[in-house]
């Protein structure tokens, strides 16, 4: 399957609500020292916006593969051990998405039957809140890739190496020199 749309709309909606988020919060600063003057909405909003970023932001860090985790143990073992380890650990994270979701549902629909409106804006609580299951929804769907690509055979580890990216990136950086080059 490919995914590439998605991706790029992933990563379009992350910029745009990261720019919102800076133009509104610029507004305020300028509005605010300059003009004396204070947007009553624009904190609510940012913050809205950067639960936004966080949601969205959790499958987008599955798939750059830039998610912290303690991989020492996984290290030790032999390459078959590794991988089902790695399988189990993606199972795990489908099922801990699965459960989240199901909450994060539940406490949309309770704010939707209760009809509370946002504090400084006309916006019921439930339309901010929508980006719980949806991220969620969205980690669901890129753990199931992860876990697809692990069975395939085209993806060894659940997380990233952050030992063999640093190599990588380390020589690529031709900044440095070294003492041999001196």
């Amino acid at each position: 399957m490919n995914f590439r749309w998605f991706e790029r709309l992933e990563e379009g909606l992350i910029a745009l609500l990261l720019a919102a988020m800076t133009l509104i919060t610029f507004g305020q600063v300028v509005a605010r020292y300059i003009f004396n003057y204070s947007f009553t909405w624009a904190l609510e909003l940012a913050t809205f916006i950067f639960g936004g970023l966080i949601f969205l932001g959790l499958s987008y860090g599955v798939r750059i593969s830039a998610h912290i985790g303690v991989d020492a143990l996984v290290k030790v073992l032999p390459r078959g051990a590794a991988r089902v380890v790695a399988i189990v650990a993606c199972l795990l994270c489908l099922v801990y998405t699965v459960i989240v979701f199901y909450g994060a549902w539940i406490y949309v629909d309770k704010m939707y039957i209760i009809g509370i409106l946002a504090q400084d804006m006309p916006v019921p609580q439930w339309i901010p809140r929508l980006v719980l299951p949806i991220g969620f929804g969205l980690l669901f769907i890129r753990f199931g890739a992860v876990l697809l690509d692990m069975l395939r055979g085209r993806r060894a580890q659940l997380l990233g190496d952050e030992a063999e990216d640093a190599m990588k990136y380390a020589s690529d950086d031709t900044s440095v020199i070294t003492q041999e080059q001196k």
